[in-house]
């Protein structure tokens, strides 16, 4: 038996030891008696006499602080200037002695002394404010010795990060549960609050596997531990949520699981082919959240009341689905409904299911809005031609590729030839659209993806259009439900005015969505995953950057693929795909999205960052905010975010390839080499300037792109095809619009020059979405092997062009295959990165490349770069959680913000 004895009398701070054996008799350790000891003088000898430990608590004086504790060994007493202050006949130290001489005291004990004041009135005054304060801490430190003593130990632990809706509650129940732990799990604002109790081996067992896995969607940032007074209890539990704020993130949106799609094909399970099934492993996350901490009352679902069944399930932690907030099922969930809007289809089938039905629609060739997991799609048979042809009227998406959904990776390779790590990123929990390899005899309707041999692919990813695509039988056509420029379409009424009288039918369902999120498109990139579109799946995204901004900070983005960022102290979290902020629709978007986000993840940002652009869209956003602005060049940005995103803060040399930056001189910058740091660039080299008559609108007319370039380096047109498709009227007046300056910038784009090209070889004259010319070149480029490059030259930091462009001029007089000029050109833009870094690394000794741009998603430019740069003896950093397009621009602008901060 383990004795605490408080000692003292009732009055003043001489009371402090009883009061805290007043506070621990309320719930006494585990194995104690405790007891309150009014001046025992020799009884003290009784009190210690049978005892296996003890802990003796009294007001002591040493001229330390009120409310210091002293924690000292039984026998230290007599020996240190702590003088206990209760007394009967002789002190507690004379009483403790003569116990030791006669064998009485245990072998295990603690004297803890609180400090009080030197001077008190014990007829009138109670605790003085320090001894009171310091009571409740003395008890606990009194249980810390009484766990220490019965071989016990607890643990606080709290975990940061995207911990919440991930299944972290149920993961940290079952570890606790595996090693026989005490205590409890709650979600805590945007936290994971944690306390185990038990043997202080099974305890640090518990943190070491706590810190070694985490479920498949989670991601502890920190784990902060903290030793915690031992309370007793006998099981674990999961608690409440308690409120409080904080910078953190919820969980993406999680494909469904091996486990959910057995219950969906069980004709005996209670879910059997119930569109809305899902666990703690899978399901909505980002986008039915409303607020923290992670409940089902914050969220879109809270509207459906849990059947017996479900609250079952939820509240049992040994069952997957305990905790699972958009727990449902056929009795008490969201239910889906098929709308027909075509009479031509109302015989397709005589399904009763809703889904069943869609399917019927599909396979007779029709179109269907669907409304899904962030937003809708569009969807149709992908080996009807005629049915995509539809679609794409629809749509008013001319040529842009298409992304094709399939039930199965079995399915997928049928379609394209993957590589193990396509297959890998395909199947992972975020199932984004991956951009792999064609089989040219595939059964892929042509129109798919016109002018590439690479197709979207994705695995149907909520038991919805898993159900769908296999009712189907077929691959389909799984598209975003939106016009070109506009957001996402959200629910049932958007879908019907937008696509209504197009569609065949909509199918539709009753669950909230409360942030649009459009689909993540993927790609591999040497092995390794990169991202074109980060959306859902990946969103949101939490990165961890090397520096800390003093306040928060919002960065606005670019106009194009926008993105935003709130960075607090060092961490920063990038938003949704937000679109082109052009259109009006798309920036209410933003606003809103912008204002969930905030709601969301308790971060209120006090300074806004923008690109450079005096007349950009982002810009315009971010000045109406009425908080403080700062503008940040383009291609810093595009540098910085990805120094950032690796870990890195600079400086580095940074080669940034893309198509419209403004530039600090007023030219539209795009082929730059940098030498940055988080805070300020200076630009080394860069693509000459040439002409660009028309500025904006001349980006969807390579052939006019071409036609400026030649003739301000030829001042003629040297090849007859262009002067053709021109025709002599137009020529005239770009030679006019050239010569005088007239709606004509300078640019040094890497993405014009692709144009130019582009159209040089016949590829592409104009185009109907953005890069479409350098992707059909890219893909006429890969069907051929590298055999050298072209020339080029250094003129005062500037790369000349003429002598490419005349080589290029020359292979097609010489009837040399457009394939194997486009492997040329790409071959000669790979040596151009290379002499550019090698350019900066002799002027600086800087031996870090950064690539980024949009540019960088040719993988034959960056595949060629890496190899040519590592060659080269290079350390080449790449985007690996952002895309190096403009949806990565946010993060350079938000972490630059902060460096200039950090430096004025």
């Amino acid at each position: 038996m383990i004795r605490i004895i408080g000692i003292g009398s009732p009055f003043g701070d001489d009371a402090a030891g009883l009061e805290v054996a007043r506070l621990l008799k309320l719930r006494p350790p585990p194995g104690c008696e405790v007891i309150a000891a009014d001046r025992p003088g020799a009884t003290l000898i009784d009190l210690l006499d049978g005892a296996t430990a003890a802990i003796l608590v009294d007001a002591a004086r040493s001229g330390a602080s009120p409310g210091t504790i002293h924690d000292l060994e039984l026998g230290d007493l007599g020996r240190t200037p702590v003088g206990l202050v209760s007394s009967h006949a002789f002190g507690v130290a004379d009483g403790v002695a003569l116990a030791s001489a006669l064998g009485r005291v245990p072998a295990r004990g603690r004297v803890l002394g609180i400090e009080a004041p030197p001077a008190f009135a014990p007829e009138i005054d109670g605790l003085s404010p320090a001894v009171s304060a310091a009571v409740g801490r003395a008890a606990d430190l009194a249980r810390e010795w009484v766990s220490k003593f019965n071989g016990r130990a607890r643990e606080r632990l709290v975990l940061t990060g995207t911990v919440q809706g991930v299944g972290m509650r149920p993961h940290v129940w079952r570890l606790a549960h595996d090693l026989g732990l005490a205590g409890f799990v709650r979600n805590a604002g945007a936290v994971v609050e944690i306390e185990v109790e038990g043997s202080p081996e099974d305890v640090s067992e518990f943190r070491r596997r706590l810190s070694m896995s985490a479920p498949p969607a989670a991601s502890i940032d920190k784990l902060e531990v903290r030793t915690a007074a031992c309370r007793g209890d006998d099981e674990f539990r999961a608690l409440a949520s308690s409120g409080g704020v904080g910078a953190s993130v919820i969980a993406p949106d999680l494909a469904m699981c091996a486990a959910c799609r057995e219950e969906l094909l069980d004709p005996d399970d209670r879910r059997y082919r119930y569109p809305f099934i899902n666990c703690t492993q899978c399901g909505p996350r980002f986008t039915v959240v409303e607020a923290h901490p992670y409940d089902r009352e914050r969220t879109t679902l809270r509207g459906f009341r849990m059947c017996a069944d479900c609250a079952r399930e939820y509240n049992d932690p040994a069952n997957r689905r305990f905790h699972a907030e958009p727990i449902a099922c056929p009795k008490c969930g969201p239910r889906a409904w098929l709308e027909l809007l075509s009479d031509a289809l109302c015989g397709a089938g005589c399904e009763t299911d809703c889904v069943a039905q869609a399917g019927a629609v599909l396979r007779h060739g029709g179109v269907i809005a669907i409304l899904g997991l962030g937003g809708g799609h569009l969807a149709c048979d992908a080996t009807n031609e005629t049915a995509v042809a539809r679609l794409r009227g629809i749509k008013r998406r001319e040529h842009k590729p298409l992304a094709v959904m399939v039930e199965s990776i079995e399915s997928a390779r049928t379609l394209a030839a993957l590589a193990d790590c396509d297959e890998t990123l395909l199947v992972s929990p975020s199932a984004p659209i991956v951009l792999v390899q064609a089989r040219p005899d595939g059964p892929l309707a042509p129109s798919i993806a016109p002018g590439t041999d690479q197709v979207g692919l994705v695995l149907a990813y909520t038991p919805l259009h898993y159900l769908l695509v296999r009712d189907a039988a077929r691959p389909l056509v799984m598209t975003s439900a939106n016009l070109p420029g506009e957001p996402l379409c959200r629910n049932a009424q958007e879908l019907h005015s937008k696509f209504g009288a197009g569609a065949d039918a909509s199918l539709l369902h009753d669950r909230p969505i409360h942030q649009r999120c459009d689909d993540g498109v993927w790609m591999n990139v040497r092995g390794a995953p990169q991202p074109i579109r980060a959306s859902r799946g990946s969103t949101p995204r939490a990165i961890t950057v090397p520096i800390d901004a003093a306040s928060p900070i919002l960065a606005v983005g670019g106009d194009i693929k926008n993105t935003f960022c709130l960075l607090s102290g060092n961490r920063a979290l990038m938003s949704q795909y937000i679109g082109t902020l052009e259109n009006a629709a798309t920036r209410d978007h933003f606003l809103e999205s912008l204002t969930r986000w905030k709601a969301l993840i308790g971060i209120e940002p006090h300074l806004v960052a923008h690109d450079l652009h005096p007349s950009s869209s982002s810009r315009a956003l971010a000045e109406s905010l009425g908080l403080p602005t700062v503008a940040v060049q383009h291609h810093h940005a595009h540098i910085a975010a990805c120094l950032a995103e690796n870990g890195e803060s600079g400086p580095a040399i940074g080669i940034a390839f893309d198509g419209t930056g403004y530039g600090v001189d007023g030219a539209i910058w795009g082929g730059e080499a940098l030498l940055a740091d988080l805070s300020s660039f200076k630009r080394i080299a860069h693509l000459e300037y040439l002409p660009l008559p028309g500025a904006d609108a001349a980006i969807r007319h390579p052939a006019r792109v071409a036609a400026a370039y030649l003739l301000a380096q030829f001042g003629e047109l040297p090849v007859a095809r262009i002067g053709d498709v021109l025709g002599r009227e137009r020529i005239r007046i770009l030679e006019r619009m050239i010569e005088r300056g007239i709606n004509t910038v300078r640019t040094s784009s890497a993405g014009r020059l692709f144009d130019a090209v582009a159209a040089l070889v016949g590829v592409r004259d104009d185009v109907t979405y953005e890069a479409q010319a350098a992707i059909e070149l890219e893909a006429l480029a890969r069907s051929v092997g590298s055999d050298g490059f072209y020339p080029f030259s250094f003129e005062s930091g500037a790369v000349v062009l003429k002598s490419l462009l005349a080589a290029i001029i020359s292979d097609a007089r010489s009837g040399v295959s457009c394939a194997t000029i486009a492997r040329r050109f790409h071959s000669t833009m790979v040596e151009i990165v290379g002499a550019m870094a090698e350019l900066v690394r002799r002027e600086s000794g800087i031996n870090i490349v950064a690539l980024s741009g949009g540019c960088f998603q040719n993988r034959l430019l960056l595949d060629g770069s890496i190899e040519r740069l590592e060659l080269a003896g290079f350390r080449v950093l790449i985007h690996r959680r952002l895309p190096a397009n403009d949806g990565g621009l946010a993060l350079g602008q938000a972490v630059i913000a902060a460096g200039r901060a950090s430096v004025e």
